[in-house]
């Protein structure tokens, strides 16, 4: 790997990054605060960065078993998402995370499988995020989930929710990503916006929710261009400068439903130019805490 230094640092990152530059839109982010979120430093991300991000930006950690990755379910509703449909276990779910241990398997489509490796051995490994398991295997010994709510020290106020996900057989980090909820303008709905620090700026995923008449509840990120829900590459300059580039192609869609006892399931399906070549089988299972002897 060829090292620029520390303002651009790897040859790979830096090529990454011109690319945004010169396709997508330079915007002043005071404009587009919907497209702010945490940058990463041009080394490594890991499963230690949002400890060291709230420390740089004055926020204080608070895990335990209550915190989960939306604080208020209800505050997505609108548009195609009721949240009085949703099966209750999906909605715990997703407002107490850390109560919950999490199996996955997975599957490549197999013509684009290569392109993971290469993604694994030019981008993931390296940076410590987005490590997409490559094989089955790779999440066969399950993960760990770690959910830490970021929030401000004097008021008590969410920031934003970081949640850490690494495998135990790699001990690779899959994702490491801030969740929180998002309006876009022009958009009839919040959205969940979950972005993933990359050097010098990131990928945010800006992902509609709707409820269905199963319980079931579903996030999709996929839109027409810039302004819509959707996939979106940033890359941060001076002055509150940014480059954002929607990748129309990058689709991708969660449907979490109500499973067995205590349990939710979740399929994660993502598509490049209308092709899915990746998809994701979660399993929530709700940790029951031991009864205390008398």
């Amino acid at each position: 790997m060829i090292w620029f230094g520390e303002k651009s640092g790897y040859l790979s990152d830096w090529v990454t990054q011109q690319w945004v530059r010169a396709t997508g839109r330079r915007i002043r982010l005071a404009d587009h605060r919907w497209l702010d979120g945490p940058t990463g430093n041009t080394r490594i991300i890991g499963k230690d960065f949002f400890q060291e991000y709230a420390e740089k930006h004055g926020l204080e950690i608070v895990e335990g078993r209550s915190c989960g990755l939306v604080e208020d379910f209800s505050g997505l509703a609108g548009g195609l998402f009721d949240p009085g449909r949703v099966a209750p276990i999906v909605q715990d779910f997703y407002e107490r995370t850390s109560a919950y241990d999490l199996d996955n398997w997975s599957e490549w489509h197999g013509f684009f499988k290569p392109f993971g490796l290469a993604l694994a051995m030019i981008f993931s490994r390296r940076l410590q995020q987005l490590n997409i398991p490559l094989s089955p295997m790779d999440s066969s010994r399950g993960m760990s989930s770690r959910v830490l709510q970021m929030r401000d020290r004097q008021t008590g106020r969410l920031a934003q929710t970081a949640w850490v996900r690494e495998l135990h057989a790699t001990n690779h980090v899959i994702y490491a990503g801030s969740y929180s909820v998002c309006n876009i303008p022009g958009h009839p709905s919040p959205c969940v916006k979950v972005v993933f620090p990359l050097p010098n700026g990131n990928a945010i995923v800006l992902m509609k929710p709707a409820s269905h008449t199963d319980g079931s509840f579903s996030l999709t990120s996929a839109g027409n261009g810039f302004g819509d829900p959707g996939f979106y590459f940033t890359v941060h300059g001076k002055d509150g400068t940014l480059w954002a580039r929607y990748v129309k192609a990058m689709q991708e869609k969660i449907t979490v439903y109500s499973a067995e006892q205590d349990t939710a399931r979740a399929d994660h399906v993502l598509w490049f130019f209308r092709k899915q070549f990746f998809r994701l089988h979660y399993r929530m299972r709700r940790v029951v805490e031991p009864v205390p002897a008398r």
